[in-house]
Formats: structure tokens, sequence, C-alpha cells
């Protein structure tokens, strides 16, 4: 790796950081109760939870704010995960159907538990998402082995999620909407129904699955140059294929748990990622694209809060506002090549 491609790394590492600490600043400070610098210093350094703005720091804010870090983090990865997998910077979980089948198992389980009596706990929804996640993962998988064509296997993944979406809205619409709090807000995408317990959870998860994510860079790298390749080195080919699904699919699954379903963030990242380092290499695009995801969703989800308030838009909306045109040029780009 050259000296200039090595700087122009660490110089998009330090520019992240830097967005990712002004976000979060921007984040504590706006909505619909504005505080000054001074005030939020105060509460962060003394732990006030008893004033008025205390509450709303460390009951709302911060909750939401480390929400959007993880679980935007999570989903970019999860995306440059499934574009090794398959080869195709186009794939990701939304496009592929699989944040959509894990929202509707998901919906699935937290109208069963609540019509029940029973507590839906943040392993129970883990456990729900992941399962709709491979469910859904392994059709596209028996469908890319009929079809050879990426085009066609990424309409056939917007087919499925569509079906999975249409089904979940069923439910939803037909849900007592005094026992389903928030579902139909979740349903759309957003992180203000996040908890501590919530956030211990799906750091806990994340950050186990993003270090096992970045120890397969180096399988991850000679997959990259060839099937055949990496065969010759000694990658086991059908265990590594397991460990690449498998921790998307992980990902993806906590991201709609909490969050439900968030579109284009696992396709537009790390396209730009890649854009800005040069490099496709996963030891490098697995560190940045988690810091990416975790500056796109705050960002995103500062807009949300405040771009009508009181109105809050759903997060979705916003990272399909700002992903979608990079989507765009990204396919105008590989046509003109």
């Amino acid at each position: 790796m050259g000296e200039g491609r090595k700087s122009r790394i660490m110089v998009t590492y330090a520019a992240l950081a830097l967005l990712l600490a002004v976000l979060i600043i921007a984040n504590i400070l706006t909505g619909s109760s504005s505080m000054s610098a001074g005030e939020a210093v105060r509460i962060l350094f003394s732990h006030d939870t008893v004033s008025k703005f205390g509450r709303i720091v460390w009951d709302i804010r911060m909750p939401r704010i480390l929400a959007a870090v993880f679980l935007g983090g999570a989903l970019s990865v999860s995306g440059f995960l499934l574009q090794t997998f398959f080869a195709n910077p186009i794939a990701g979980p939304y496009i592929l159907g699989i944040s959509s089948g894990a929202k509707l198992c998901v919906a699935t389980a937290m109208i069963y538990a609540l019509r029940e009596g029973m507590m839906t706990s943040s392993l129970m929804m883990i456990i729900a998402a992941f399962a709709g996640s491979l469910a859904v993962t392994a059709v596209i998988l028996v469908i890319s082995r009929r079809i050879r064509s990426m085009a066609v296997l990424i309409v056939c993944g917007v087919m499925v999620g569509y079906i999975c979406s249409a089904v979940t809205e069923f439910l939803v619409t037909f849900a007592d909407d005094s026992n389903i709090v928030n579902l139909h807000n979740w349903s759309m995408g957003s992180f203000s129904a996040v908890s501590w317990d919530n956030v211990k959870t799906l750091t806990v998860v994340v950050v186990l699955a993003v270090i096992a994510a970045f120890m397969l860079s180096k399988p991850m790298t000679a997959f990259q140059m060839g099937e055949q390749y990496a065969r010759s080195v000694g990658v086991n080919i059908r265990s590594f294929r397991i460990g690449l699904i498998t921790l998307s699919s992980l990902l993806s699954a906590t991201v709609t748990a909490f969050a439900g379903p968030i579109s284009f963030v696992g396709i537009a990242v790390p396209h730009l990622v890649r854009s800005i380092t040069k490099t496709s290499k996963p030891i490098v695009m697995v560190p940045q694209c988690f810091l990416g995801g975790a500056v796109f969703c705050l960002f995103c989800d500062l807009l949300a809060r405040n771009l009508f308030a009181p109105t809050e838009m759903s997060i979705s909306t916003m990272t399909a506002v700002f992903g979608a045109p990079v989507v765009i040029f990204m396919l105008l780009d590989r046509k003109k090549r």
C-alpha cells in the first residue's frame, strides 16, 4: 500500500472520528428542548439525572445517540459483508429483503407476546430478527444458485422484501393498538424507542460481531481475488461463506430488532468509504464502514428529529433521501466504466 493511500486512509479515520464527535454533541444539544453547551457539559460530567434537562439527556437522547452509532455502524458493516459475499456493490440487507424478513419475524413475535401478556426482551427480539434474516437469506441463496445474473437476483430480493413488508403491514394494521406501543413507528424505522437495556444488549452483540468480521479480513481479502485463489491459499470456502452470511444476518437482524428496517445505509456507506479511501481491503473497510455508518445515521437522525420539529420523520426516510442518490450515482458510474 503506497504512502499516499496510507495518508488518505488516516485522514479519513480522523475526519470520521471528528464528524462523529461533532454529531454526538449536536444530537445532545438540539431537539424539542434545546440547551446550552455549558448545561450539557454540566449534565454529562455530574451525571445529573434529576433535573429536566438531565432526564432529557440521560433518559432520551443518550440511548438514542448510542443506538444510532452502533446500529448505523452494524448496518454498514453488514452491507459490506454481503457485497463481499456476492461480489457486487449493489448487495445490501435492505435491497435483498433481509431486513424485511427480520422485520416480519420481530413484528410477529411482538404481537404474539404482547397479546399473551408476555414481556418482549431484547434477546427475544434479536432471536426473532435473526431467524427472519436467515430465512430470507436462505431464499436468496437458493435463488442465486439458479440465477447467475446479479441484476435479476436483486429484483428477486426486492420482491421478497415487498412480500415480507406487506405481511408485516397486515399484522400491524390489525394489531390491538392498546397493546402494541410504537409498533407502527418501529416498522417505519426509528431510534426513538431504544432504552438503556436495549443499548446494553445491542452494544455487546454488535461489538462482538464487528470484531469477528474484522478477524475475517485476511480470508475476505483472498476471497475478493477469486474463489480459486482463496482455496489455493488455504481458505475453507464453505466455512468462510457460512461465517460471512451469519455475521451479516446477525448485524442486520440486530438493527431491525431495535430500530426497524433502515434503508440504503448498507449500500451507500461502503461505496462512499471505498470511493474516498480508494481501497476495498477489508482490514480498512470494516472499521471505516462502522465509523461511516455511525456518522451517516447520526446525521440522518439529527435531521429526522429537528427538520420538521415537532413532527419527527422516520430514520429510514432520511437515509433514503441521502442514500438513494449515492446508489443511483454508483449505478451510472459503473455503467459508464
